[in-house]
């Protein structure tokens, strides 16, 4: 939460925020709780770049009742970004860095001996290694070289950087990962459930480096069955307030782009130590179950643990057993998936919601360059791992809710999920009633239901993607927190992440919390609420920076199709234009009205999802089918462009627009037809 300080005498108050700069280079500081931003003008941003974490003062005059104040920033908190591409300018005695991002307002000064081998023109990725005082240019250090990189390779190295997340790790973490040993330590070992007799396997992407959770199998003589979740003991590793810890909570995440990951961790930890791999003994944090086929679970067992992964599946292999092949331990895997299947029904059926979208993948060249873009599926197999996950993050969750100190609850991260914002769903459940599906708004879980019963009747129909997609939009975005709200859309009343810390920093402080409960030795980790606000927050830029990754990749795939025309399926509208999703390779471009003004003219309608014609009525919803034409694809931009050359209805109705534009504007014409109009309404 921002706090809003007390007066300083001088009639001054001040908040904190996160700066946005707009193209034009004003700024608004986001505060939280207040109804308006606060607006920045440039020579009151001092040294704040956009997407900063700052403290903005806003004077009495400052604060008129009902217009939106203004402020100067007298603080940068926390920089989101630090290191930024561009061209370097080489003077006699001094150089310049010119960045690419256009929200950048300033360029970065080079002493001589910080150009590291840059020339003149050269393409670089520099540091800001200070910036103080009233100084209007950072001073910075130029780290990479990137002249002759691909094109590609500086667009996804930007991207990064961008989001605020660096692309090398500093010397004194790599060599703090270095320092530990290969293997597991006997002594060790003794303090922990000896795991390795038992059959235990992974089952991961074809291309997966960190495997950071298996699964363990063992036939119990009262005709249950022994699962163990184990998840790769990061914390084992990472002690509080060293450089590593300091590295991974500033990243707080790994970012997947299409043709890399920006891991968390070092890959000494990440694919090394920490990774499962087969046939080696590994350090594990583990959930373990007494469970029935129909996934009753009779007792579990939480701790610290050693296992041996003696074979890597990927879900290919896993899910050509369920659907028939033969293959190894293919007995443990159909009685895994029965059992997950089990779970799924009966989280289904005590109010999750189904919701499923549709992702991505691309076929790179040896270059980078898209080949080809696959639509993943989520399979059986996916959805075995899927469920004991969920599983051993709700049990961690729901031990923990138990737990107090000092008579208060243990001070948790909890993975938390909101009801949906009221008037968002009024909106969505008026459009999804055009076609038929009636939303039960009294509770809750009624609101839950009506969700699903949706999401399964309009399987396979027309509108199954629209409403799928908007369904999506209507729910509140899950977060970190101390506040345990539950899981709405899981129907969890506990939750939290607690079986990814290779690439999660809260799984991270989710094993620290856990291991004091189980031993007695609770020593609340200050300042957690601030830290799970962090997590929120790079998670937030990570998904972003996941965005624009592919969004950089779909346009390098469709500047191979200039001209070509496919069909596809509008998937977002705006006052000065609709976006289109093509639907063999899922590519969204923009259809411009500047493209559709010999059609109509349009007017967005926000709450039916649609730009409507003033003159015919034709309608562009979210959903609709049309067909485009590749104009072009910008790289730069990272924007697709796309013509309507459209549907039969559409093509046939330019000249009844042409007609009733001139009509309107003839009066002669205009009154005879209002007054047939009104006859035929009373008729």
């Amino acid at each position: 939460m921002s706090k809003k300080k007390k007066k300083d005498g001088k009639g001054r108050v001040s908040y904190t925020g996160k700066l946005e700069i707009t193209r034009g280079g004003m700024g608004f500081v986001i505060v939280e709780g207040l109804e308006k931003d606060v607006l920045i003008k440039r020579d009151n941003m001092g040294n704040a770049l956009n997407g900063d974490e700052v403290r903005v003062e806003i004077p009495e005059f400052g604060r008129k009742f009902g217009s939106r104040p203004e402020g100067v920033i007298t603080e940068v908190i926390k920089r989101k970004q630090n290191e930024f591409s561009g061209r370097v300018e080489v003077k006699e005695h001094f150089a310049f860095m010119l960045p690419d991002n256009e929200k950048m307002p300033v360029d970065i000064y080079i002493p001589l001996h910080l150009l590291n081998g840059a020339r003149h023109g050269d393409h670089v990725m520099a540091k800001i290694v200070e910036w103080t005082g009233k100084a209007k240019n950072p001073v910075g250090e130029v780290i990479a070289i990137l002249t002759n990189e691909a094109a590609n390779e500086i667009a996804m190295k930007g991207i990064l950087v961008e989001n605020g997340f660096p692309l090398h790790f500093p010397d004194e973490v790599l060599e703090e990962a270095a320092r530990y040993p290969e293997g597991v330590d006997s002594k060790e070992a003794k303090k922990r459930r000896d795991m390795r007799g038992t059959l235990t396997i992974t089952i991961d992407p074809v291309d997966a480096k960190d495997f950071d959770d298996a699964i363990s199998f063992k036939p119990l003589k009262n005709g249950m069955y022994e699962v163990g979740v184990h998840i790769a003991d990061v914390s084992h590793y990472i002690e509080p307030g060293s450089e590593l810890d300091k590295e991974a909570y500033m990243r707080a995440t790994s970012v997947y782009l299409p043709d890399r990951v920006a891991p968390m961790l070092p890959e000494r930890l990440s694919n090394e130590l920490c990774s499962l791999r087969p046939n080696e003994d590994k350090y594990t944090f583990s959930a373990i179950f007494e469970i029935d086929k129909k996934g009753k679970i009779k007792d579990y067992w939480l701790g610290k643990t050693v296992i041996r992964s003696v074979r890597r599946f990927t879900y290919e292999e896993v899910q050509e057993m369920i659907e028939g092949a033969d293959g190894d331990h293919k007995d443990v895997i159909m009685v895994l998936n029965e059992m997950a299947q089990t779970l799924r029904g009966q989280r289904f059926k005590k109010g999750a919601i189904n919701f499923s979208s549709q992702e991505v993948r691309f076929k790179l060249d040896d270059t980078g360059k898209p080949i080809g873009i696959v639509v993943k599926e989520s399979k059986e197999a996916h959805q075995l791992i899927e469920e004991f996950m969920l599983l051993a993050n709700r049990t961690v969750a729901e031990y923990v809710s138990d737990i107090t100190f000092k008579d208060k609850p243990v001070p948790f991260p909890y993975r938390v999920h909101d009801v949906p914002d009221e008037s968002k769903l009024a909106i969505f459940s008026t459009f999804a009633a055009r076609f038929g599906y009636k939303f039960d708004m009294n509770s809750p879980q009624s609101i839950a239901k009506s969700f699903n019963e949706m999401l399964q009747m309009v399987q396979g129909k027309p509108e199954q993607h629209v409403l799928e997609s908007l369904g999506i939009r209507t729910m509140a975005k899950a977060v970190y927190t101390t506040e345990n709200i539950g899981h709405y859309g899981l129907g969890f009343a506990d939750y939290c992440h607690f079986t990814s810390p290779i690439r999660r920093y809260p799984d991270v402080l989710v094993h620290r919390v856990l291991e004091q409960c189980l031993n007695d030795e609770i020593k609340p980790i200050k300042q957690l609420e601030q830290q799970c606000r962090h997590c929120s927050e790079q998670e937030r830029r990570a998904m972003e920076a996941e965005r624009a990754g592919n969004k950089y990749k779909q346009v390098e795939f469709m500047q191979d199709y200039i001209g070509e025309e496919f069909e596809a399926v509008i998937s977002g509208v705006a006052s000065f234009g609709f976006w289109a999703e093509t639907v063999e390779h899922k590519c969204e471009g923009m259809v411009s009205l500047v493209d559709l003004k010999d059609v109509d003219d349009f007017e967005l309608l926000e709450g039916e999802y649609a730009l409507v014609g003033r003159y015919t009525g034709i309608r562009f919803a979210v959903g609709a089918k049309v067909t485009v034409q590749v104009m072009s694809a910008n790289l730069e931009k990272r924007q697709i462009d796309y013509h309507l050359t459209g549907t039969p209805e559409q093509r046939g109705s330019k000249k009844a627009a042409a007609k009733k534009r001139q009509d309107s504007n003839n009066p002669k014409q205009t009154a005879p037809r209002k007054t047939k109009t009104k006859t035929q309404r009373k008729k």
